[in-house]
């Protein structure tokens, strides 16, 4: 994967700000994400793909210190933290205790929080450019195999999201999800 041109500009940060969806490429896959913080956004994804909100999302950073406001850290035992911090960047996404800031709409609910401090320099640079993590579900109808291009999620979804064009990542399958206090694979 050569470097992409990064087109990141005041506009965009406007586009998130607002609550506007993007789709952006990720290890495996394209993703749907838009600023976790923002109800509206969130739903508006939700909406899109047909996802139930109970099913919650993974929060996508380019460093753990971007996910620290959604993760309850202290609670992480210190015999797991050694693996799930070493793992990253990559695609290992893990289920952590959730803070107390963290948003229902992204937890579905659930005392944990899905995380990942992704490799795939794109989404890297955009979280940076941005100064938080952005929401990450795949670009696809619930049910539907993921888009892993960039013409796919233009087919699927049109104008109702902003495009970061750039190529996914070499990984064949979405990232594993797994428990983060047990090391259980909940998602291979």
């Amino acid at each position: 994967m050569g470097s992409p041109v990064l087109n990141f500009d005041a506009e965009l940060k406007s586009a998130f700000d607002d609550g506007e969806i993007f789709a952006y490429p990720t290890e495996a896959v394209f993703g749907l994400g838009c600023d976790p913080d923002n109800e509206q956004a969130v739903m508006k994804i939700l909406e899109l793909k047909q996802r139930p909100v109970e099913k919650g999302v993974i929060l996508i950073a380019s460093n753990y210190s971007q996910l620290l406001p959604y993760v309850k850290d202290e609670a992480i035992p210190m015999d797991r933290r050694t693996e799930i911090v070493s793992s990253w960047p990559g695609p290992h996404t893990w289920l952590l205790p959730k803070s107390d800031k963290a948003p229902d709409w992204i937890t579905g609910g659930s005392p944990l929080i899905a995380v990942r401090v992704t490799a795939h320099p794109v989404v890297r640079a955009l979280c940076d450019f941005l100064g938080k993590p952005l929401v990450s579900t795949s670009a696809n109808l619930a049910g539907h195999e993921p888009a892993r291009t960039a013409a796919e999620v233009e087919r699927e979804f049109g104008e109702k999201v902003r495009i970061i064009h750039a190529q996914v990542g070499q990984q064949a399958q979405p990232t594993q999800i797994r428990h983060g206090l047990t090391g259980q694979v909940i998602r291979a």
